[in-house]
Parts: C-alpha cells; structure tokens; sequence
C-alpha cells in the first residue's frame, strides 16, 4: 500500500527531489560511443512544458557527428544525473522520479543540422508501469542498469540520417493540473542497409498534452494501469503491465560501465572496405624490330672471295672486285 499524503506535503517533498539527469552517451550493437553522436544537453533540468520548443531534444548543443548504424541494430542510450560521470554509485534519475521511458525516431535530410521541432518523429521503443504487483516504472529499470535502455532500430526503416530521441517523463510531482518533469535528449546517426518503410509521425510540441491520461495523473496511489503518452510504438507491440513482481536484477552489465566518455566510435565489425581490382598498366607503344635485310650480291658481280662459277652454279658470274678464278670444275671464286 501506498503511503498517502496532502497536497502540501506532497509539494514539500517534491521540492526536495531535484535529482535530476540528461542523456548522454550512446551504445551501438554494444560498442561504447561514448558522446560521439550525441546533441549534449545544457543542463540536467528538465523540460516543464509541453508546448515549449525544448520538448522535442532539450535545450542542447549542435554536434558535427553522425554515428553509421545498420537497420536491425540494437542501440542503447545512456542516462546520468552529472555531466560526464558515468559511475553506477548514484541512480541515473535519482528522488523517486518515477514514469515512463521512450525512444523516437525522426528521419531527416542531415541529423547535423536538423531541427528536431520541424522533425517527424515516430516511437521505436516505451517501457511504462511494468508491473502493478507493486507498482514498478520504467524509470526504475533504468536505474537498475545504470541508465541504459537498449531498442533495435526498424529493420525495414529507409536508409538516410535520423535524430534518435530518447525520454524520461518524470511523475512524482504530475497531477491534474500539471507538474510532469520531461527529461529528453537526442542523438545524431546515419542508417543503412534498411528498406522503403514510412512510419506515420508526430511533432514535437505537438505531440503530448498537458491532460494526457499519462501525464495528468498521481503516481502516489496504487495503479492497476497506466497509459503511455504518444503514439503507439512502430514495429513492436505496445507495453503491457505485468501483474507479476518485476526483476530488478540488472541485465546491463554494470561491473564493466566505462568512466571515460569517448568521442569518436570505431565500429565493432565495420563494413567491408570497397573492394577494387589490380589493373594492370596501359601498354607502352609497340614497336616492331626491323627484319635484317638479307644480304645481296653487290651490284656489278659477286663479292670478292665469293663464288662465280661452277658446275650447276645459277648466280653472278662476275666479281665486283677482283677476278673470278676456277678452282676447279665444280667451283670458281673472285680472288684479288
């Protein structure tokens, strides 16, 4: 059971929670990418309105990166309360702030420069009230592994680049007349090997509503059900509340959670590098040798010692110099 409190207590306490958190790095396939693609958010306060520009990425910072992935990849976003430290010590949303998590998708012409409000952006993964036996948020699986929460990119979504937009909606201090805590923050990558899919999209303000039975609501009472905001998840079938108590052993594993924040990702298994074919080298000129001319009698008669007579004999009978002398029946020659 639920302890209940007035609504002055109610603000006091939520007064005090202020432990508050971004998204920052980012994981693909398991391969740490530290901040390399990631639109650093300003601060770790968080978004209050829901019709405040800063509802889509967070006031953030522009990134020059794009991260290459594949359709089918699996990607996990990382979530901590300081810039930088990305110790298990401290939950990654600390004072009970406790709701949903979310993951969208926005394609778009260059995840660099994008506007993330002018974005469609269509939902690839949510996580809600996950069990009602107690009561157990999404949030709180995200504290249970050090902030990650892991998705699989569409397999069948069109190649190009994307805005990844993670989410934390915080309910501790939500109720009907407002009060929710949205945490968002966004990634930058580029996907490739997917197909021709076009997921029907929302915008960002736009999307939620202040009276969203997600949203206006008291998370301090015990719930039986509760509906995620936004849109129905693409590619995967939408949360379901288990009436079973929820694990809360970690399935990341936070005995190897990095310290450092690494700013270039080198993928595991790169793709092949083009493949090019040995040519070989153009053929010179071509060049025909000169026969050798065979040698002929000079003109005027037979060479000097050369033949000029005899029996049968059909060549010159004459010398060109010198005098054609028989030897004998059979043979003359030109001698001096």
């Amino acid at each position: 059971m639920r302890l209940f409190l007035t609504s002055a207590a109610l603000a006091g306490l939520f007064a005090s929670a202020s432990a508050h958190a971004t998204f920052q790095q980012l994981w693909i396939n398991g391969v740490d990418a530290g901040v390399t693609c990631t639109r650093t958010v300003r601060s770790n306060s968080p978004v209050t309105s829901v019709s405040s520009a800063d509802i889509a990425c967070n006031a953030h910072s522009s990134n020059n990166n794009v991260c290459p992935v594949r359709a089918g990849d699996t990607l996990t976003v990382e979530m901590h309360q300081q810039a930088g430290d990305r110790s298990c010590r401290n939950e990654a949303i600390g004072g009970q702030h406790y709701g949903p998590v979310t993951v969208y998708l926005a394609k778009v012409a260059d995840a660099r420069t994008a506007s993330p409000n002018s974005a469609g952006w269509f939902k690839v993964s949510e996580g809600g009230l996950m069990s009602n036996n107690p009561d157990y948020f999404a949030v709180q699986v995200l504290n249970d592994n050090c902030g990650h929460w892991s998705f699989k990119v569409p397999s069948d979504i069109a190649d190009g680049d994307y805005l990844v937009r993670a989410e934390v909606i915080a309910l501790h201090a939500a109720g009907a007349g407002g009060g929710a805590q949205f945490y968002p923050g966004c990634y930058q990558i580029s996907v490739s090997g997917g197909g021709n899919a076009n997921p029907p999209t929302v915008r960002f303000p736009g999307a939620y509503s202040n009276s969203d039975p997600g949203i206006a609501m008291n998370i301090h009472v015990d719930l039986i059900t509760y509906k995620i905001p936004g849109p129905s998840p693409y590619g995967i079938p939408a949360a379901t509340v288990a009436n079973t108590k929820w694990p809360t052993t970690a399935t990341w594993n936070t005995a190897q959670q990095p310290a450092t924040n690494p700013t270039t990702y080198v993928p595991a298994n790169p793709p092949p590098a083009p493949t090019t074919t040995a040519q070989a080298p153009p053929p010179g000129p071509t060049t025909t040798a000169a026969p050798v001319p065979t040698p002929s009698a000079p003109a005027g008669g037979a060479a000097l010692y050369g033949q000029c007579g005899g029996s049968g004999w059909s060549g010159p009978t004459t010398c060109s110099q010198g005098t054609c002398t028989k030897l004998n029946d059979w043979y003359s020659q030109c001698t001096p």
